[in-house]
């Protein structure tokens, strides 16, 4: 395995920031029914089966991280999924900790990382 280069210590708090903004189940869900692209914040209470102001709160914190990005159209605000490279960071950690074989480490992670990091295995 080819060695990674030492990163400079200054960006390590935006870096930590970022990687806690994934660390909730729900944002990951929701990141996950934002895959095929934008979405009503009804539709998306919805389909996570959750409150509004729950979601509306996942969306925030992810809209303020430059993760997501929305518009509003009457009353509504669609979200969407400002860089695609987010599933590609899901998609390399599921594959390093190779929950491929659930038989190792059965619920290590919430099935909301699994649903996510799976389907981008699957493209």
């Amino acid at each position: 395995m080819e060695s990674a280069k030492p990163v400079s210590q200054e960006p390590m708090p935006q870096l930590a920031e970022y990687f806690s903004i994934l660390g909730q189940p729900m944002r990951l869900q929701l990141l996950d029914l934002l895959r095929d692209g934008e979405k009503r914040v009804q539709d998306l209470v919805e389909a996570s089966e959750t409150s509004q102001a729950n979601v509306s709160k996942h969306l925030k914190l992810m809209l303020q991280a430059g993760i997501l990005s929305c518009r509003r159209q009457g009353t509504s605000a669609y979200y969407s999924v400002e860089d695609d490279l987010i599933f590609e960071l899901c998609s390399m950690v599921y594959q390093h900790l190779n929950l491929a074989d659930q038989e190792q480490r059965p619920h290590s992670l919430p099935i909301s990382v699994l649903l996510i990091a799976g389907s981008s295995l699957a493209e």
